[in-house]
């Protein structure tokens, strides 16, 4: 059976997941969801509110390295302008390999510093374990209109949130076949797509700085 991941989405900013474009992808943050999820695997986001709604769900159709992220001319869409804001500004398609210096080069984006400066913390939790972006065709967001968990999706007096370990840090996949099954069935039947906007507000087009995106000549 395929396996279901369930996470609490801290900062529902269109970022990661990035719902946008046709696709949602999971490119950064979550590198230990995205080291062990699988093709045919599901990945659901909660709210953190008390009564943890769901943000978005997604079926993993495709996984595919950061490097080869970058170059396929299909996500290129993904990949971030500061300048433009709004969701163009949250692009996750922000990683290539630099074979000359033997290391990562990363566009301006949500996880640079201000002023397009390198954060390296970011570089080292996105790729430190994980050469890995979650890729899904068959999605639905609905960022700031999560929804509440269905009635479907209640066993034994306990639904799906409830199910999921508070304070986990990474996600929870220790589902029961049942639980597994019946969220299936619920995914199968709602609208697919991005169907919302991010909680947070949409980031304003800023002007580049010096030195920004030159490692997009380089890639």
């Amino acid at each position: 059976m395929n396996r279901l991941y369930a996470y609490i989405v801290r900062w529902d900013d269109g970022f990661a997941p990035n719902p946008f474009h046709g696709v949602c992808t999971l490119a950064c943050c979550k590198r230990v969801t995205r080291r062990v999820a699988q093709v045919g695997d599901y990945v659901v986001g909660l709210s953190s509110k008390p009564d943890n709604h769901i943000v978005y769900a997604m079926r993993v159709s495709e996984t595919i390295p950061f490097d080869e992220y970058w170059r396929d001319q299909r996500f290129r869409a993904k990949r971030p302008d500061m300048r433009a804001g709004g969701i163009e500004a949250l692009g996750d398609n922000i990683y290539c390999w630099d074979a000359g210096k033997n290391t990562w080069e990363k566009a301006w984006s949500q996880h640079s510093r201000d002023k397009a400066t390198e954060d390296q913390w970011f570089t080292d939790d996105d790729t430190g374990t994980t050469d890995k972006v979650l890729v899904g065709k068959d999605f639905v967001y609905w960022g700031r209109e999560a929804l509440p968990v269905p009635d479907s999706l209640t066993f034994q007096g306990r639904h799906l949130p409830l199910a999921f370990e508070r304070g986990a840090r990474h996600h929870r996949v220790n589902f029961w076949d049942a639980e597994v099954e019946a969220f299936i069935k619920w995914f199968d039947g709602p609208k697919k797509g991005c169907l919302g906007m991010p909680t947070t507000p949409l980031p304003k087009p800023m002007p580049k700085p010096a030195g920004a995106g030159k490692q997009r000549k380089k890639c």
